[in-house]
C-alpha cells in the first residue's frame, strides 16, 4: 500500500465555478483519488476555498454583505456542489481558517530569519475617488501583452501573463470604475524568489515525469526575460492573514496582509490541520503527510490545476518552502490542464460565460458530467464544450454502451432465470483475455494520470461486453442449450461488477447503481479478470436496475442550447 497526497487548486469564493474550472483541477484530481483508493492505497485529497484578496472583497461588496458573511456562505454553497459532483475530498476548508493565518504568519517569519524576504518602497496606484490604493485585482485595464480590456492588475486571464497594476493600459478602478488615478509610494514586503533561482531551477530539472504543458510554464518563468523576479507578498487590503513575522508584530506593516497568492498555497497544508481537527486526530496525524521529518518522506504529492496556476505552484509555492528551511514536503508531480472553451468562446467566472456547476447539475446527475469532461479533458491542448459532442457522448458511451449491456443482460435472465445468478460453468475464454490486455493499460493510463486515454480504454471495455454478449447470443444459444446460456448470463452478470468497481473513479452513482442491483458490496479491484468474473455465485439474487442512462433527446439539447447560450444572469 502507498501513500498519496492529493490536492487540487483551490476555488476562489467569489462565486461558483464553472465546467472549466472544474475539469481543470477538482474533477481530475478526485478520478485519481477514487482510483488510488479503490486501489488499496492510503489517500489524503485536500481542498478548500480561496476566501482572501480583492475577488473575495469585491464579490461581498456586490452582494452588500461583510465579506466574512460572503466567505462563510459562499463556502457552504460550494461545499455542497461539491458533494453534488461526487468530489471525495478528505476535507474542504478554508483559506480563512485560523490553522492557515498561522501558518503562513509562521511561513514569513521563517523566510524573514533566512534572509527570503526584503521590505521594497514601490509606487502603487491611488484612487481619488475610493481613498484608497488599488492592489492587483481592485485595477481593471488593457493588456499590454494580448490587448485584452478586461485584464486585471494581477494576471491577464486571457494571455495568462503575470501582470503589476502598473503595466495596464488605460487603468481603471474594479470598485468604482473611476480612471482619476494616481501613483503613490507606499512599502512592502517581497518575497526573494531570484535567490532561490538556481535551487527551483534544479529541482524542476529533477521532474523528468512532468507534464510538458507543467515544465514548458515553469521554466519559462525562470528563464524567459529577466528570469525569476522577486514577488510582492503583502497587499494594502483589510480582509486577509494580518503581516507577522510568526506571532510578533512586524514594524511598517501595519494594517497590511498578506498577498492572496503567498497564504493561499499554504492552505493546502493548513488544510491537513483542519482535516485532523476536524476528526478529533492530533498534529502527528496531519504531519505525517507534510513533513518529511514526521512520516512523509514515503508521501507521493499530487497537485492538479489549470495551466493558470502553474507558475505559483512551480516556482512561488516552491521558494516559500524552501525558503523556511524546514523539512515540509514538496510537491512529486504537477499535472496541468489547458482550457475547456465554451461553444465558440471561452469560459469566464468574471464574464458570466458558460455553464456553471449549479446549472449543470440542475439538468443531468453528476455523471453525465463527469464521463464527458474526463473523456474530452484538455490535457494536450484546449478543448471545447459543444452540446452536439455532449449528446453523442452520453447517448453512444453512457446509454447505448455501458446502460445497454446492464438492462439487457439483467433483464434477459430475469425473463429466463429469474432474479438469481445461474448456474455455469468456465466460459468466454477469449473475453478474459481480452479484458485482462485492456485492464492493464486502462491501470497504466491511470496510474500516469493519462486521464482521456484512460477514459478511451475504459470505454473500449464496455464494448469488449457488448461484442461479446453480441457474439455469445445467449437468447438464441438458450433454445439449443440452456447450460451454455446459463453459463454466458452469469459471465456477463459478473461482468457488471466488475464494471462498476473499474467504472467508479469516472462514474461513481451508476458504479453504485450496478452494485445496488447486483446486491454486492464486494469493491475488490480485479486484479485477476477470471477470477472477479467467477465473484458472483449461483443462487446470488439481483435486481433489474432502473435505466442507469436516459438518452438526450434532441429537443433536450437545442432547449439547453437556447437556455445557456453563454450569459449567466
Amino acid at each position: 500500500m502507498a501513500r498519496y497526497l492529493i490536492t487540487s487548486a483551490i476555488p476562489y469564493i467569489n462565486g461558483i465555478k464553472h465546467l472549466g474550472n472544474l475539469v481543470g483541477s477538482q474533477l481530475p484530481a478526485d478520478l485519481i483519488a477514487r482510483y488510488m483508493r479503490g486501489r488499496g492505497h492510503e489517500v489524503l485529497f485536500l481542498c478548500a476555498t480561496d476566501e482572501h484578496g480583492t475577488p473575495a472583497e469585491l464579490a461581498a461588496a456586490k452582494a452588500g454583505k461583510p465579506v466574512e458573511e460572503f466567505c462563510a456562505e459562499m463556502h457552504a454553497v460550494q461545499s455542497e456542489i461539491a458533494k453534488g459532483f461526487r468530489l471525495s475530498f478528505d476535507h474542504f476548508g478554508r483559506s480563512s481558517s485560523t490553522q492557515n493565518r498561522n501558518l503562513t504568519q509562521h511561513f514569513a517569519g521563517k523566510l524573514a530569519e533566512n534572509g527570503y524576504i526584503t521590505e521594497v518602497s514601490e509606487k502603487q496606484v491611488f484612487s481619488v475617488a475610493d481613498n484608497r490604493f488599488l492592489p492587483d485585482r481592485y485595477i481593471e485595464g488593457t493588456c499590454p501583452n494580448c490587448g485584452y480590456d478586461k485584464a486585471r492588475g494581477d494576471q491577464c486571464e486571457n494571455c495568462t501573463k503575470q501582470l503589476d497594476p502598473t503595466d495596464l493600459i488605460e487603468p481603471r478602478s474594479a470598485i468604482s470604475g473611476s480612471t482619476v488615478l494616481e501613483v503613490r509610494e507606499t512599502k512592502h514586503l517581497y518575497l526573494r524568489q531570484s535567490a532561490l533561482k538556481g535551487e527551483l531551477s534544479d529541482w524542476i530539472d529533477s521532474k523528468t515525469d512532468w507534464p510538458i504543458l507543467t515544465t514548458s510554464i515553469a521554466k519559462k518563468w525562470l528563464n524567459d526575460g529577466d528570469g525569476l523576479q522577486d514577488r510582492g507578498i503583502t497587499r494594502d487590503l483589510h480582509w486577509g492573514v494580518p503581516v507577522k513575522k510568526g506571532t510578533e508584530d512586524w514594524p511598517g506593516m501595519e494594517g497590511k496582509v498578506f498577498y492572496v497568492w503567498f497564504d493561499a498555497p499554504i492552505e493546502y497544508i493548513a488544510c491537513a490541520a483542519e482535516w485532523a481537527d476536524a476528526n478529533g486526530k492530533t498534529d502527528a496525524d496531519w504531519e505525517r503527510w507534510w513533513r518529511t521529518d514526521k512520516g512523509a518522506d514515503d508521501v507521493t504529492y499530487l497537485q492538479f490545476m489549470g495551466k493558470d496556476n502553474v507558475p505559483f505552484h512551480t516556482l512561488s509555492f516552491p521558494a516559500t518552502i524552501m525558503g523556511s528551511g524546514e523539512p515540509w514536503k514538496l510537491v512529486d508531480y504537477i499535472k496541468s490542464f489547458n482550457y475547456l472553451n465554451y461553444d465558440g468562446g471561452q469560459f469566464s467566472t468574471s464574464q458570466g460565460r458558460g455553464i456553471f456547476m449549479d446549472q449543470a447539475l440542475s439538468i443531468l446527475p453528476s455523471d453525465y458530467w463527469r464521463w464527458w469532461l474526463l473523456s474530452h479533458a484538455p490535457e494536450s491542448s484546449d478543448a471545447e464544450f459543444t452540446w452536439e459532442n455532449f449528446q453523442g457522448s452520453v447517448n453512444k458511451d453512457l446509454a447505448d454502451v455501458l446502460g445497454n449491456l446492464v438492462s439487457r443482460v439483467t433483464k434477459f435472465c430475469r425473463a429466463k432465470f429469474g432474479e438469481v445468478v445461474p448456474e455455469g460453468g468456465p466460459t468466454g475464454e477469449a473475453l478474459v483475455a481480452e479484458l485482462t490486455t485492456r485492464l492493464r493499460a486502462y491501470e497504466g493510463h491511470m496510474q500516469a494520470m493519462e486521464v482521456r486515454k484512460a477514459a478511451t480504454e475504459l470505454r473500449a471495455i464496455w464494448v469488449a461486453g457488448n461484442e461479446y454478449l453480441q457474439s455469445a447470443a445467449p437468447w438464441t444459444v438458450i433454445k439449443t442449450d440452456e447450460d451454455a446460456a446459463k453459463a454466458m448470463v452469469r459471465l456477463a452478470l459478473n461482468l457488471i461488477r466488475l464494471y462498476a468497481v473499474i467504472s467508479r473513479p469516472f462514474i461513481p452513482d451508476a458504479a453504485q447503481t450496478m452494485m445496488d442491483a447486483l446486491h454486492c458490496d464486494d469493491w475488490t479491484w480485479p486484479e485477476d479478470v477470471a477470477t472477479a468474473l467467477d465473484t458472483l455465485k449461483p443462487g446470488h439474487a439481483f435486481t433489474v436496475p432502473e435505466v442507469l442512462f436516459t438518452k438526450i433527446a434532441d429537443e433536450q439539447r437545442e432547449e439547453w442550447q437556447t437556455s445557456f447560450a453563454g450569459i449567466r444572469a
